[in-house]
């Protein structure tokens, strides 16, 4: 079988990671019997350049009939004084929305070699194997009404927080399935003793809750969350959030394991799931092989698992990209004194191999 795949390598070190990300995905395709279609499109800053908008429709019908999306990263101070609506980061609200991806999981496990670069002591943080659901095309992002008004001799700025039963009930069912098959173990984030919109997710998620009677459910303040995810971040399983929650606390949740450069995610709910690493497009290094690849290709393994169900070519990813930390291999966000530093593309080599050796 062949898997038609669309590539977005978007902005900065986007199209370095990705670059990458599809060596080795070809190099495990070879051992595992998989073929690809690899159609690349312009997305963000890249297609605002050459087609005046973040999200062409060119780019957007090739998603639709492929069976899964790899996005490098979009943005970047360039098209930072672009009116709102047709910056780069716009594309990324598209895709979700066209393709209805209304979960994004971003796993947050750390590599055991990997401990000492985390800003948190290696007592607090080793053995941490969590993923945060973040809801992803409702919330604050996208609620109406929105913008910014004259009020007299002031401006006002308007963004609505709105989630129906509906939006509530499907990302908390995907997490608690998610739950069941890991630790049995799920933290709903949210804010109910301030927002009536919390109050009804907590309400909703109660009640997705019965159908999963062997999950644990545990509510927390979001503010609380945060601050647990310093003090004692092992004592989560499955985090389940909003979509502004569920972003700022991934992105606390990812810093853990010592670089953002290393965590990959899923975005999921339609026909077509979109894999992408967590980290930005990074234009201060784009072009100097500095950048770690790291996260986009352990988002091709997310796309072998979710998309493809190739639980075995996925783990044969993230074995062999253990295998090259263990051996001391580092980009430059995660290099300590002792170890070998490597570039983008020899760290990609260097996987390659190991999943050839049979990693």
């Amino acid at each position: 079988m062949t898997y038609p795949v669309a590539v977005l390598p978007g902005d900065g070190i986007g199209h370095e990671v990705v670059r990458e990300a599809v060596e080795v995905l070809e190099a495990v395709g070879e051992r595992f019997g998989l073929k690809w279609e690899f159609h690349e499109a312009s997305v963000g800053g890249q297609a605002i350049d050459q087609m005046g908008i973040p999200l062409p429709s060119e780019t957007l019908e090739l998603c639709e009939r492929s069976e899964a999306v790899l996005l490098g990263a979009v943005g970047g101070p360039k098209w930072d004084q672009l009116d709102y609506d047709i910056r780069p980061e716009r594309a990324l609200l598209g895709l979700r929305k066209e393709l209805g991806l209304y979960a994004n999981l971003r796993p947050v496990q750390l590599s055991s070699p990997l401990a000492d670069a985390s800003p948190l002591k290696r007592e607090i943080i080793e053995g941490l194997d969590l993923v945060v659901v973040r809801e992803l095309t409702g919330g604050i992002y996208y609620g109406q009404p929105k913008g910014i008004e004259l009020l007299g001799t002031e401006e006002r700025g308007i963004n609505t927080l709105i989630y129906t039963t509906s939006e509530i009930e499907r990302v908390a069912r995907l997490a608690f399935q998610l739950a069941a098959k890991r630790r049995k173990k799920l933290t709903s984030v949210d804010k109910a003793n301030i927002l009536e919109s919390s109050v009804l997710w907590r309400k909703v998620v109660i009640r997705v809750a019965q159908e999963f009677p062997q999950v644990e459910l545990a509510h927390m303040l979001v503010d609380n969350c945060a601050m647990q995810l310093i003090r004692d971040p092992r004592q989560f399983d499955v985090i389940l959030a909003g979509n502004m929650f569920g972003d700022i606390l991934s992105d606390e949740a990812a810093m853990l394991t010592g670089s953002i450069g290393m965590l990959p995610s899923a975005s999921l709910g339609g026909r077509v799931g979109l894999y992408e690493p967590v980290h930005g497009s990074a234009p201060d290094i784009a072009g100097q092989d500095l950048a770690n690849p790291i996260a986009t290709i352990l988002s091709g393994a997310m796309m072998l698992r979710y998309s493809f169900n190739q639980e075995s070519a996925a783990e044969a990813i993230e074995r062999s990209v253990l295998r090259v930390l263990e051996a001391g291999y580092r980009t430059s966000d995660i290099y300590e004194e002792g170890k070998r530093r490597v570039g983008t593309a020899e760290m990609g080599d260097l996987i390659v191999r190991e999943i050839e050796a049979g990693g």
